[in-house]
Parts: C-alpha cells; structure tokens; sequence
C-alpha cells in the first residue's frame, strides 16, 4: 500500500470505531492479528479486541478521536489521539493513545496500543 492508501485505512479505522461499526474493524484486521496492550501485558486476538470495542461502543458514546496524528511508515502507521467519550452517568472520558500499527496485504496484523493506565481505569468505569 502507498501513503495515501494507509492513510486513508487509517481514517476508516478510526472512524469506524467512532461510529460504534466493529464489523469494520474486524474486517481490518488479519485473522491472526496480535492487539497488545502496554497497560496489561496481554495480547488479544481478533475477536477478543472485537468484544472489547463492543463493550466499550457500549459504555461510551459520543465517541471520537481527537487530535489525530498519523505517521506512515513502510509496512504500517503510528497514531497518537486523544479518545473521548461519554459514560452513562453523563460524565466525559478521554483516553490518550499512541497506536502502532503494522500491515500485512492491506490490513493490520499486528497492533500495539499504548495507554496511560489511570486513564484506562477511568474510561473503563461503569455506571
């Protein structure tokens, strides 16, 4: 993929999320995707990351990324943002991240989120 079709992949992840549309996201994804988290060590597989947006789509609405910053690079991108959201309770959420994503034939097979772990605690309160 050339910089303008990374780009424009990007967006529509992003926005996809955004918009609560998780069979978008998981047609991004590589069947054999690894979806890491630097707050909990772990790596999710496809569908595992796939109930954790439906969780989230769930608790947050409103949901947008802010403040994108996309960087291309061969074979992938990196994406700073600020997720923000609102709880049940009304109350408002953000989460800052960095995402780096690594492509294989046009979607991502490999993705490292990094997030700050008390804003995680936050934005995972239900109420």
């Amino acid at each position: 993929m050339d910089e303008a079709a990374v780009r424009a992949f990007a967006k529509r992840f992003f926005d996809a999320i955004e918009q609560g549309d998780v069979d978008t996201v998981r047609d991004s994804y590589t069947p054999d995707v690894g979806i890491w988290h630097n707050f909990d060590d772990k790596v999710q597989t496809r569908e595992e990351n796939v109930a954790t947006l439906q969780g989230m789509v769930g608790r947050i609405s409103d949901r947008v990324y802010d403040d994108r910053r996309l960087e291309v690079f061969p074979g992938g991108f990196v994406q700073q943002h600020v997720l923000r959201g609102t709880r049940k309770d009304g109350s408002r959420v953000s989460l800052p991240a960095a995402i780096i994503c690594r492509m294989r034939e046009g979607k991502i097979a490999r993705l490292d989120e990094y997030l700050d772990s008390a804003h995680v605690a936050l934005f995972r309160q239900t109420f």
